[in-house]
């Protein structure tokens, strides 16, 4: 119980330090968006789709194949 004081004390006497985030929130300007971001994750959803419509076209062949389907 005498640490736990100790550590509270001594968390008390620190003294706030004002920082500022090297990030700022601003408002999003839908007038003029950012075409290389929009690009960038309509193209990477599209990639992951597709290889997740390969990978699951695979695993129905590699199961057909092991359960003598066909």
């Amino acid at each position: 119980m005498a640490a736990a004081r100790a550590v509270l004390r001594s968390v008390q006497g620190l003294r706030p330090v004002l920082t500022r985030s090297f990030l700022t929130v601003r408002k999003p300007d839908y007038t003029n968006p950012n075409w290389l971001r929009v690009g960038l994750t309509f193209g990477s959803t599209i990639a992951l789709w597709t290889l997740l419509f390969k990978q699951h076209d695979h695993d129905v062949q590699v199961y057909k194949e092991h359960h003598g389907i066909k």
